[in-house]
């Protein structure tokens, strides 16, 4: 009789430890579920570029990095020809800013900007890093950038081991033990960046001459490429935000900004659907907006001695709120180029000419970013 007595007071515990367990595992699924922008951008993960950036130690190891196909950044076949598209990357410098613009030729006289990273310095010398999203494929104010955590860290991720060295002026500068309070001044880039040594870099790399080591393969299916990166979400190192940090350096870029027709037609007609698989997928959180600080500065400068004699009588506020003003864009006119066909799975990847140009370019212009014949 006790057996049984005390069969019954633990049944009651273990159905409710089941179902805990079973509510957990619930949780964690959905919370482990494929979010997607709708937008091209889906296919290559900023999170992972900011992650490359901060540990390569120039412009051009990190251009190589990804176009890793080992790597699994990369997943971009914005020309829709069923092959991974080339990302050149391009820098520029004015003042103590820098832009290092990731861009992908879409055929030989249209090119169409991926993302920009922005390394600005404020007034007290601390180095802000932001990576934003082309609105063509993620959509408006789509930002990435370190984390708090990461300004104070001793080391921004557990992939960083900032175990190489930067000589300036013959001075020999530790990467990751940086005295300024902050890590993101001690990334390998940033140090170069600042250096008198810097050069801007201009990928030497065009429609179709590529890099000897480079060999184009077939993009993979978005819930596929959203597994080789699910950890970078939510992670403490790196996160979103609509927040520019310097708007005057972003007006610079904007000016000089490059699209493609051919990109923004397959957008809207709908040809880079074919990565989603014909499935449907949750569209991530955007970042919360910080609200303002700014207060009216107006105020009544006298009050009413005496009340009204009718209580239902009040004061009637007026309200006014600031019309919303858009600023018209103007778009460069279609050119005579015919779209490709939309994204074919599994057919053959087109082979493309691996040949390497007759004279590599340093440097460049970042306006006169132009296609190659």
């Amino acid at each position: 009789m006790e057996k049984k007595l005390n069969m019954k007071n633990v049944l009651p515990y273990l159905i409710l430890l089941l179902m805990s367990f079973f509510s957990l595992s619930t949780y964690a699924q959905s919370n482990d579920e494929p979010e997607a922008l709708g937008l091209p951008g889906d296919n290559l993960n900023l999170y992972a570029v900011l992650d490359v950036f901060q540990k390569s130690k120039t412009l051009e190891d990190f251009e190589k990095a990804i176009n890793d196909e080992e790597g699994k950044i990369n997943n971009l076949d914005l020309n829709n020809d069923t092959t991974i598209d080339y990302i050149q990357v391009v820098s520029e410098k004015k003042g103590e800013a820098y832009f290092v613009v990731l861009q992908v030729a879409v055929n030989s006289s249209e090119k169409q900007d991926v993302a920009v990273v922005e390394v600005t310095k404020d007034k007290k010398g601390q180095v802000l890093v932001q990576i934003i999203g082309d609105e063509e494929l993620y959509g408006k104010d789509y930002i990435v950038e370190p984390t708090e955590v990461a300004k104070v860290s001793g080391t921004p991720n557990p992939g960083y081991k900032g175990e190489g060295t930067v000589i300036i002026n013959n001075n020999t500068t530790n990467n990751y033990n940086s005295d300024s309070g902050s890590t993101i001044n001690a990334w390998p880039l940033v140090v170069y960046m600042f250096s008198p040594l810097f050069i801007p870099w201009h990928s030497p790399w065009y429609w179709g001459y590529y890099p000897p080591y480079w060999r184009p393969w077939r993009p993979v299916f978005y819930h596929n490429y959203w597994g080789y990166h699910r950890h970078y979400y939510g992670n403490r190192y790196y996160h979103r935000t609509v927040i520019i940090r310097n708007p005057g350096h972003r007006v610079y870029y904007s000016n000089r900004r490059t699209t493609s027709v051919v990109v923004r037609n397959n957008r809207v007609n709908g040809s880079y659907r074919a990565t989603y698989d014909g499935r449907t997928y949750r569209t991530p959180a955007s970042p919360a907006v910080r609200p303002s600080t700014n207060r009216p500065s107006i105020r009544p400068t006298t009050r009413p001695t005496t009340r009204p004699a009718n209580s239902n009588n009040t004061m009637s506020r007026p309200s006014t709120r600031p019309t919303d003003r858009l600023q018209s864009t103007s778009r460069p006119t279609t050119p005579n180029v015919r779209p490709s066909s939309p994204m074919t799975r599994p057919s053959a990847p087109a082979s493309r000419p691996a040949a390497r140009p007759a004279t590599r370019t340093a440097s460049g212009n970042m306006s006169n970013r132009g296609g190659r014949n």
